[in-house]
This record gives structure tokens, sequence and C-alpha cells, in this order.
């Protein structure tokens, strides 16, 4: 039981880190196809490191789920928490500086 819940856990911070890589790709393709975007795409240049590491750090927590023993599903169940939480404050800060329309 306890696998489960670090696997939904693990997976639900890939969706979110992969949510996170793909807005960044869809507003960098948007500013490089605009003129002016320049800015916009310098900084989601700057994001791509985080998108990276927080996709990776979920993809292996993921991963770690494979295993019997519940201290590896706890550590994927905080790396994939810490991953996940990254990923989705970094989608959220970013909406929220480009958010157009209000």
């Amino acid at each position: 039981m306890f696998n489960l819940i670090a696997v939904v856990i693990a997976i639900a911070a890939v969706v979110a880190t992969l949510g996170h890589v793909g807005y960044l790709a869809l507003l960098n393709s948007a500013a490089n196809k605009r003129a002016g975007g320049t800015p916009v795409a310098q900084y989601v240049r700057s994001r791509w490191p985080v998108a990276g590491v927080t996709t990776a750090g979920a993809l292996l927590a993921w991963a770690l789920t494979a295993g019997d023993a519940a201290v590896v599903d706890t550590l994927a169940i905080l790396l994939a928490a810490g991953s996940g939480g990254v990923a989705a404050k970094s989608l959220q800060s970013t909406k929220e500086r480009y958010r157009t329309g209000q």
C-alpha cells in the first residue's frame, strides 16, 4: 500500500514537471516568433535548468518506486514531492509573470 502511494505521488510530480517544461516550450516558441520577444526568450532560457532538474528528480523518484523497501519508497515520496512542488511553484510564477488579458 505504501508503494502505491509513492507511485501516485511520483506520477503526479512527473505530470507537474512536464507541465512546466511544456509551458516553457510554448512560451519560448511564441517569444521567438514575435518581434521584441527577446526578453521573454532570455527569461525562458534562465528557467530551463530548474525545469530540467525537477523533471530529472521526478523521474528518478518514479524509478525508485520500483523497489520493495519502505525506505526507498519514503525517499521517492520526498524527492517527488520536492520536485513536483518546485515545478508547480515555478510554473505558477511564470504564468503570473506573463499573464495577459486581465
